[in-house]
């Protein structure tokens, strides 16, 4: 079943043209769009489905510092600034709170992981604080266990999956731009080697600037414009149970299980990094790529089935712009959760947190989670492809940062000096060997 989500009316007529065109209607599409329309851009979102369907409403909601690679740090830093600078903007509940993040462990590896994370957070002007064996039982009191350690960073929050990034979207509307949903890209148009428009279903938007922010569809949608983008998914099973549970802490990891307070006092339940890796044409051509990945995380990746090549989301395939495409036969990922994993979350939340032991299940679901082989997004215009920015590759980071890479994309796209250096964000780096840097955290 789908994810909690609230719905946005589209705008009604398509523009014949726009400064700039995102497609996706994901956390960083709709980001990207908002701050380009704040900056006075006509900008236009297109989206196959509806914002926010896919995993931009199917992750846990955190939005951290924490174990951030050095490489994301300052956009994780500048999205935390940006969520409270938009939902004031907004005048609407986007669910955002700084409530901190607890993380508890019994393994001494894991505490010092932590420890040397948070002599680096130091240097980069995050607070981070280790807490020693008391403290962390203290904090941990609703596991009723004792633990070696922990680590809390206070100035980190959460946000509600379910309403962000339709909420945000409206805010594009609110500075003068529009959103399309049920309106898939299909490809673009070219002008003396540069963009010229969006083909789109319901006809071509002329445009110099175009933004490619679709999560999971982004490198079959690039391999038609012959720019090969190393990416791959896998299939991640969350569950939410009622509310009803007293005495939990708003968001806490442990290496058994990952737990985060949800709007309606329910909460998120799921296993970090627990996945299937379902076989799709995409997984097959990149696989000498992900191999680096794979290896450092077998033991918590298991196999998957079919879901993944059916839906056509990782599809190798040519694909012609005057017919429908994968795009519009399948317009929301919506995979089938794995039972197995559900049933062992809900075991081991009832297990570690004893106020679970009766609270019902609300609803389980799966999403794509779709990453590069570092670990790191891509954030840069095309090299043969002038005016084409590809923004995707976020590897589950995308929700907590998607403000700042929002903020990022559109002051490329105007030529702004950036608030950030974002060569590490290149999509060159992924040409390099396949056993190059992969983000330890």
């Amino acid at each position: 079943m789908p994810a909690p989500l609230i719905t946005i009316p589209s705008t009604p007529d398509l523009p014949k043209s726009a400064d700039a065109v995102v497609i996706g209607g994901g956390i960083v599409g709709v980001c990207a769009a908002y701050f380009m329309a704040r900056q006075g851009l006509s900008v236009a979102l297109v989206e196959k489905g509806r914002v926010g369907a896919e995993q931009s409403s199917r992750n846990w909601g955190w939005c951290r510092q924490q174990n951030r690679d050095a490489r994301e740090l300052p956009l994780a830093t500048k999205s935390l600034e940006l969520w409270e600078e938009i939902t004031i903007d907004l005048g609407e509940d986007l669910g955002f709170r700084r409530c901190g993040l607890l993380y508890l462990s019994d393994n001494q590896a894991e505490l010092d992981g932590w420890a040397r994370w948070r002599d680096f957070a130091i240097t980069q002007g995050v607070t981070t604080h280790m807490l020693s064996a008391a403290e962390a039982t203290e904090r941990g009191q609703a596991t009723g266990k004792p633990w070696k350690g922990g680590v809390f960073s206070p100035s980190d929050g959460i946000a509600d999956p379910s309403r962000a990034a339709p909420l945000i979207a409206k805010g594009i509307l609110k500075h003068g731009g529009t959103v399309h949903q049920f309106c898939a890209a299909r490809g673009i148009e070219t002008e003396a080697g540069r963009v010229s428009g969006v083909i789109t279903e319901k006809g071509v938007i002329k445009t110099t600037q175009i933004v490619m922010a679709g999560g999971a569809w982004a490198s079959s949608f690039c391999r038609q414009l012959g720019i090969r983008f190393p990416q791959a998914s896998v299939r991640s099973s969350i569950l939410s149970v009622m509310p009803g549970a007293k005495g939990l802490p708003d968001a806490l990891h442990t290496a058994e299980l990952s737990v985060t307070r949800r709007g309606d006092g329910g909460y998120t339940l799921a296993v970090s990094g627990r996945a299937n890796v379902d076989l799709t044409p995409q997984q097959l051509r990149f696989a000498t790529r992900f191999l680096p990945m794979f290896a450092k995380r077998w033991r918590i990746l298991s196999p998957g089935d079919l879901q993944g090549w059916l839906s056509g989301h990782e599809t190798c395939r040519k694909w012609a712009l005057d017919r429908p495409t994968p795009m519009e036969r399948m317009r929301i990922l919506d995979p089938r959760p794995s039972e197995g994993t559900l049933r062992e979350i809900l075991a081991r939340a009832r297990r570690l947190l004893p106020a679970l032991g009766t609270v019902p299940v609300q609803a389980g679901w799966a999403g794509y989670i779709d990453s590069t082989p570092d670990g790191v997004p891509v954030i840069d215009e095309a090299a043969n492809l002038p005016g084409f920015i590809l923004a995707a590759g976020f590897s589950g980071h995308g929700f907590g940062i998607g403000p700042g890479a929002g903020r990022l994309i559109a002051e490329l796209s105007t030529g702004k000096t950036p608030f950030v250096e974002h060569s590490q964000y290149k999509l060159a780096r992924l040409n390099q060997g396949a056993w190059g840097k992969v983000s330890e955290f």
